[in-house]
């Protein structure tokens, strides 16, 4: 991870405060992998399960950093400024909180099972004609992520968007002490990286940290998550959902086309979407970005042409086939809305899903796995292509009435996948990140 600091004197005097030591030279930018490393900047040297940061100073070094923050200093032929630490992801967490200190603008919290980085480009979206928007790029919502999103705040900025991930109990306090959001929105809670947390229940503890830490704040409580409705609330809060007792309720209808239109609040909103988990997105945006000000003929205009990010239901069109490529991660909940997503496409031509594992599920991926072979069977699916361990899981559950084979390797898949696929048919392409099924659809693009 590498990013370029915009305010690069504030933040050497910021660095200064905490260890007591002045750069020698002008610190530019932040980088975590030596390879990334660029002429200016820190380097953090951090320590992983398998690997210690401060093994790689030397190659950071010929890259052009000027200083590393580490635990402890090694030899190196050229100078260079160690910031010497106790505990270098702690220190970078408080740098980035006493930098977010310094701005008194909206940070808005986001996590949640499924949907948050939509939700987030999606507000960010909405915002952008009428702030400063400053936000999470890529995956930078994680313990060493977040703190480098929050060092890049810059003066300009009027709103900030922060996605906050988690993989164990503890993550989301951990990133609230260090974002101190003054909005939170927590988008849904569903068994998503048991293998971290045990079970639901320890999810819905861990997200709801962003709730129990907005005593002087707002959460934004979505009324028809069970799960969510359950969870303490400290500060003020404005509900929403697909439920009429609340601020924000919301209705939706599906157009003869198969798209959807939702009525928040009574006001009409045309989607131009027939995924549903987007519409739930669009209806958790609308209750922050009214409540900060957006107007909703703004609001309308700016659903209508936001485009969804890459490999989150994407839909492409390639040789008269239609491929949704929701390639980027994977649970239980997200892939069973995306195979209803699927089964909702108009017109005619094959429903096929091509479905690699999901991962991080721990004693429950047997029976997640199932239940998407049960679902398949259910939305009558014509076809299920599977590749992975865990997926066998989902092949066996499927009868005759779905088509289904299952492959070692991706390449195997993709060869038949190749010879039997014609003009029309609709493909769902979903697995775990790790399973990087985006092969697949370039694969298909090179054919």
């Amino acid at each position: 991870m590498r990013i370029t600091l915009p305010e690069p004197e504030a933040f050497s005097t910021l660095i200064t405060q905490h260890t007591g030591q002045e750069p020698t030279y002008p610190i530019t930018g932040i980088a975590t992998d030596s390879r990334e490393c660029d002429t200016g900047d820190l380097y953090v040297a951090l320590k992983g399960e398998k690997t210690d940061g401060h093994q790689f100073i030397p190659q950071a070094l010929e890259n052009g950093v000027v200083a590393s923050l580490v635990e402890h200093e090694i030899l190196v032929s050229n100078g260079m400024d160690f910031f010497v630490v106790k505990d270098v992801l702690e220190t970078m967490g408080s740098l980035a909180c006493a930098w977010r200190r310094q701005f008194d603008i909206p940070v808005i919290g986001i996590t949640g099972s499924n949907g948050k980085t939509t939700t987030k480009e999606l507000l960010k979206h909405i915002f952008a004609d009428k702030e400063h928007v400053h936000a999470t790029t890529g995956n930078y919502n994680t313990s060493i992520g977040l703190p480098l999103t929050l060092l890049q705040l810059a003066y300009e900025h009027t709103v900030s968007i922060i996605e906050m991930g988690a993989n164990q109990p503890g993550d989301i306090e951990y990133l609230c002490d260090v974002a101190e959001p003054t909005h939170g929105l927590i988008t849904n809670i569903a068994p998503a990286h048991l293998e971290g947390f045990g079970s639901i229940e320890e999810v819905a503890r861990t997200k709801g940290a962003l709730f129990n830490i907005l005593e002087d704040g707002i959460a934004f409580v979505n009324m028809a998550d069970e799960q969510i409705r359950g969870l303490n609330i400290r500060g003020d809060s404005i509900t929403y959902g697909l439920i009429p007792n609340c601020d924000f309720p919301a209705d939706i209808h599906h157009e003869e086309d198969g798209t959807i239109t939702v009525t928040i609040d009574a006001e009409e909103i045309v989607t131009g979407s027939q995924n549903l988990s987007f519409v739930k997105n669009v209806i958790a945006a609308s209750a922050i970005a009214i409540h900060l000000g957006i107007d909703w003929n703004t609001f309308r205009e700016k659903v209508k042409s936001f485009q969804a990010p890459q490999g989150r239901c994407e839909v492409k069109h390639l040789n008269d086939i239609t491929i949704i490529d929701d390639t980027y991660n994977a649970n239980l909940t997200s892939t069973l809305a995306a195979i209803d997503y699927l089964k909702a496409f108009s017109g005619n031509g094959r429903r096929v899903l091509v479905f690699g594992d999901m991962f991080e599920l721990g004693d429950g991926s047997a029976a997640h796995h199932r239940q998407i072979g049960e679902h398949c069977i259910a939305m009558e699916l014509d076809a299920v292509f599977s590749t992975g361990n865990e997926t066998t899981t989902t092949d066996r559950a499927l009868n005759d009435s779905v088509y289904h084979q299952h492959f070692d390797s991706k390449q195997d898949l993709l060869t038949s996948l190749k010879k039997w696929i014609q003009a029309g048919d609709k493909l769902l392409v979903k697995g775990s990140r790790g399973m990087t099924m985006e092969t697949i659809i370039e694969g298909l693009a090179n054919n």
